[in-house]
């Protein structure tokens, strides 16, 4: 079996890229033979980048996240159109709206939001959204202003109510779930997934955040621990564990377009 780890941080489990390299390996070994590399701000994409850029099956997306809001960098658009077609560079984000932490102001958080979607556009790449309390004002900017290669909410929070008003309004979207979906009490989680397509249904770690339930002992979320979440979806989607890791495979390769083998 395969697994592809569509939202890690990788950089944020550990700062060595000697240490990063052995989180990797491990992965592998579990089965998680792709992983794409998340990264909040510029800074730390370019970093990263340099470090991870030579290991197969890892990709990368360049964005700036709403944490960043406040200091982006002096010349954030050009430094983004300046990365988004190196090797290795799949999609824009992590990038959206957060409501709850309220990092700067919504009017700022809205302009970067909507200029990296226009950047997605111009590059032809997808995007990954990072939403949290805000569904109600990206689900009305998507409308208008989704790129075509479309976006995925990672480490989705809303519910099936909102899947299904994305869907039913033609977005081509997907929706990632992590390692919370393995909590009991994640019952919007549940239902969504038990309500939207297979083939619109992408995994992620957000590493190092969202420890699945079987690991709650450990003090970060790693690569490896994806099959974790897989094993629990299957379970509740009542699929063959083999078969759908296939299936994400597959959405996964579809959205970030890179080949299947």
């Amino acid at each position: 079996m395969r697994f592809f780890d569509t939202h890690a941080h990788i950089g944020l489990i550990y700062d060595s890229p000697a240490d990063q390299f052995r989180v990797i390996q491990q992965a592998n070994q579990a089965g998680v033979m792709r992983i794409i590399s998340i990264n909040n701000s510029l800074y730390d994409f370019k970093k990263e980048y340099a470090a991870l850029k030579s290991i197969k099956g890892i990709y990368h997306a360049v964005g700036v996240g709403p944490s960043e809001v406040t200091n982006p960098g002096a010349r954030w658009t050009e430094t983004i159109e300046e990365n988004v077609n190196l090797p290795g560079v799949v999609a824009v984000g992590e990038t959206g709206l957060d409501y709850f932490k309220q990092y700067g102001d919504k009017r700022r958080q809205i302009e970067l939001f909507i200029t990296q979607l226009e950047l997605a556009q111009k590059h032809d790449k997808p995007v990954i959204i990072h939403n949290r309390e805000a569904g109600k004002d990206i689900f009305e900017i998507l409308q208008d202003r989704l790129p075509d290669r479309g976006a995925v909410f990672h480490c989705y929070s809303e519910d099936a109510a909102y899947a299904k008003r994305c869907l039913d309004a033609g977005m081509n979207v997907y929706f990632s779930f992590a390692g919370n979906l393995t909590y009991r009490n994640a019952r919007n989680l549940h239902d969504t997934v038990l309500n939207i397509p297979v083939d619109r249904i992408l995994i992620e770690t957000e590493s190092p955040f969202m420890i699945p339930a079987e690991f709650r002992e450990k003090k970060r979320t790693m690569p490896a621990y994806l099959p974790s979440t897989a094993r629990f979806l299957a379970e509740m989607l009542d699929m063959d564990l083999e078969a759908l890791s296939e299936q994400l495979w597959k959405n996964s390769c579809k959205f970030f377009n890179l080949p299947e083998e």
